[in-house]
């Protein structure tokens, strides 16, 4: 919707001013409204899910079958060597283990990481440009997007001047993509078409200006 539209009417709609933002109260409501800019977190798999999960792989499986068939055959010859099916096993399990210690450890990481460097974004609200957590965002703020910085939200470009979003995992492109405020999509235009949008989490690799708010992360 909002890549079809004007910047003009964009703003009109948000009911949102480019150079003085929203006020605190309408600020106040719309998070209400809207809750965090943050995509909800998802419940965590218990450790026997993962440990299952480990064992949805071709190659795993068909060891497991290997195994079964080895001792099959042993069995039904009157032999009762069940020792290579054992060993099967045995390495099959210990790779599901290994599996779930390195999930466990990369998400731990993760986590660690994202408290350590929580996103921030440059708001203007009544007036006055602050720097506050990006999830405090709503749709319709006015955001200062800079060089070396990541967009904190999806956003409507309003004004930019040589602003270049580097945007590799949606174009597959290695240049970073030239962003034109006045662009106007028609409708139904592939998402990697959008000169006037700044992606979330996308990084900014020249400088720009300004653009605003348009999608809270938790309507996703």
């Amino acid at each position: 919707m909002w890549e079809t539209l004007r910047k003009e009417e964009v703003l009109k709609e948000l009911k949102t001013d480019s150079r003085h933002g929203l006020s605190e109260e309408v600020v106040r409501r719309r998070q209400q409204e809207y809750g965090e800019n943050k995509l909800e977190d998802k419940p965590k798999e218990s450790l026997l899910v993962r440990f299952i999960k480990q064992f949805n792989d071709f190659m795993i499986i068909i060891l497991i079958l290997a195994s079964i068939i080895s001792a099959v055959v042993s069995k039904s010859q009157g032999e009762n060597d069940y020792i290579d099916s054992i060993i099967i096993i045995a390495i099959v399990v210990l790779n599901a283990i290994m599996g779930v210690v390195q999930e466990a450890k990369a998400e731990k990481s993760i986590e660690a990481l994202q408290e350590m460097t929580p996103p921030k974004a440059k708001v203007t609200r009544n007036g006055i440009t602050n720097e506050i957590r990006a999830e405090e965002l709503v749709p319709g703020d006015i955001i200062t997007l800079e060089a070396g910085t990541y967009v904190p939200a999806d956003s409507r470009i309003i004004e930019s001047f040589n602003l270049k979003i580097e945007e590799a995992s949606l174009t597959g492109e290695t240049e970073p993509v030239l962003k034109n405020a006045d662009k106007i999509c028609k409708p139904n235009t592939v998402l990697r078409r959008y000169e006037q949008y700044g992606i979330y989490g996308k990084h900014c690799c020249k400088w720009s200006w300004e653009s605003h708010c348009n999608r809270n992360r938790n309507e996703y």
